[in-house]
């Protein structure tokens, strides 16, 4: 629901502050607090995923450094260190430091929080919850990390005209129950609205200090991704899912009956945060959700240039580049390559994730096969013009306005492994990652050339099996294909690194799928 900017979180649901910040600060306490508090602040905390903002890359958790770019020239910060260190941390922050943060934007030393922090979503939560994070956050270990000096520009580094923003659009408040609504609906809208603030990402304004209401979760983009539209219209939002495919979807990043997988900044908010949360408490998000009214945002029109599908401009690249995967009536393959044809990526108001992903690909995801990185090998006109082509064909209609700019823009932003241009990610699963050490995965991957990729899979995937029985389909595809990005000699394997990624990660998947296939 909301997200990261710069590799983690997205800019409205960052904290940042002067000196020393808390997303959850406290204060020392004389006594410790009780473990039942503790928890429920670890909890609280993780529906927040608070340390998706507060961990730099490689960094300690809580800690603190992540950089922030800010859009349109402001600025950045580096977010603060929030362990119970007093120097560096929020040790000092006492139990009304710490509460004025959250609930008005005030800093320990009475200047005005950025409106990046999410205090106007914060503001809703209850003294009591606010109480447990604080003593979450105060049961770490104290790490001591100076903040990084922050980096903004003229006139936006003086605090004291953050006022003005406040007296237009900040309003202090709990959150209150609606009287009429169900218990799971009203706890759905207290984590909506409070710790979870989906609307940083998914309210139509993303302007710098703009209403935490402003377009209430119809959508919008925010950092290079446009965050899908979450009220009822049938089209853009949700109105065609059931409340079972919505709490699927929350909890696992895929959904029976649904097209598409969870992509982008929406895809660590579940890993981090909404598959840590109980099902009750995800079930009464999704049953919120569906009581939102339908909210469309665009217009749906097929321009006349697609009118003639085969004719449009991107068809012929559709045809060579996704049409074995996705279909000629984009319908992809049920339960592993996802439809095109009534995507909410696809059908969304902004073209943003739908580029993002043909340039950065897809890992793998449930039970769906990943996707490479197409795109990398794609100029920014034929970028531009398939996504608008799959946006105006198989029945859809969302606006066609993908240009060879924006690509580039994005292009410039987009660092994925299976792209390329990032680091090979880690196995983060321990009993796969034990799995792979046993097998030998590294060695026997180290020297694998496209031709010799199925029969060393087919080798080495029932050791791994066997070595770690309960691992997900999503898991081994990934786990194995990070191992491999490690170990492979990139300039020996006869096709450019993205393509090896890519051809890689689906003869792991088909080898899963369809066993034995090197015999045959």
């Amino acid at each position: 629901m909301r997200r990261p900017s710069v590799t983690r979180r997205t800019l409205a649901t960052l904290v940042l502050g002067a000196g020393t910040l808390a997303l959850a600060a406290g204060a020392a306490q004389a006594q410790p607090a009780s473990s039942d508090l503790v928890e429920k602040g670890r909890y609280l905390a993780t529906a927040g995923d608070c340390v998706a903002c507060h961990t730099a890359p490689g960094g300690k958790p809580y800690a603190g450094g992540l950089t922030i770019n800010f859009p349109g020239g402001i600025g950045k910060l580096a977010t603060p260190n929030i362990t119970p260190d007093k120097e560096t941390g929020i040790g000092s922050w006492s139990d009304d430091d710490f509460k004025r943060a959250m609930h008005q934007g005030i800093t320990k030393n009475g200047s005005y929080l950025y409106p990046a922090f999410p205090f106007p979503w914060y503001t809703r939560l209850t003294d009591e919850d606010v109480t447990a994070i604080k003593a979450y956050l105060f049961s770490l270990e104290p790490v001591n990390a100076p903040r990084k000096p922050a980096d903004i520009a003229f006139p936006f580094s003086i605090r004291d005209g953050l006022l003005a923003w406040r007296l237009a659009f900040f309003t202090e408040g709990r959150f209150k129950p609606d009287p009429k609504a169900s218990d799971a609906v009203n706890r759905g809208a207290y984590l909506v609205e409070g710790p979870g603030h989906c609307g940083a990402c998914h309210n139509g304004s993303k302007l710098v200090g703009a209403s935490q209401w402003s377009g209430y979760l119809e959508g919008g983009t925010i950092d290079g991704w446009y965050a899908p539209n979450l009220s009822g219209d049938d089209k853009e939002g949700l109105g065609l899912w059931s409340e079972d495919q919505l709490f699927t979807y929350l909890k696992t990043g895929a959904a029976p009956g649904r097209a598409g997988v969870v992509a982008g900044p929406m895809r660590q908010v579940i890993e981090e945060s909404l598959s840590k949360m109980s099902d009750g408490d995800v079930r009464a998000i999704a049953a919120y959700l569906k009581t939102l009214a339908p909210k469309p945002t665009y217009t749906p029109d097929v321009k006349s240039d697609f009118r003639q599908a085969s004719a449009a401009p991107g068809a012929d690249t559709y045809l060579n580049r996704c049409v074995a995967c996705h279909r000629p009536d984009g319908q992809g393959m049920p339960g592993a390559i996802p439809a095109l044809a009534g995507n909410g990526a696809v059908l969304a108001k902004g073209p943003e994730t739908m580029i993002r992903v043909i340039l950065g690909g897809l890992d793998a995801k449930g039970e769906y096969a990943s996707m490479p990185a197409v795109g990398v090998g794609m100029t920014d006109a034929e970028i531009a013009n398939v996504t608008n082509y799959v946006r105006q064909t198989f029945g859809n209609q969302a606006p066609p306005t993908a240009e060879p700019g924006q690509v580039a823009t994005l292009r410039a932003d987009t660092k994925t492994m299976l792209a390329g241009n990032a680091p090979c990610e880690t196995v983060s699963n321990p009993t796969l990652a034990e799995a792979l050490k046993t097998a030998d995965a590294a060695g026997q991957l180290k020297d694998v050339k496209a031709e010799q990729m199925l029969p060393r899979i087919a080798t080495l995937l029932p050791a791994v099996r066997q070595a770690a029985p309960q691992v997900s389909t999503a898991d081994l595809v990934n786990g194995l294909t990070a191992t491999y990005c490690q170990a492979a000699d990139r300039n020996a394997t006869g096709l450019d690194w993205p393509t090896t990624l890519g051809a890689f990660a689906g003869v792991v998947y088909g080898q899963i799928k369809t066993p034995n296939r090197a015999e045959k």
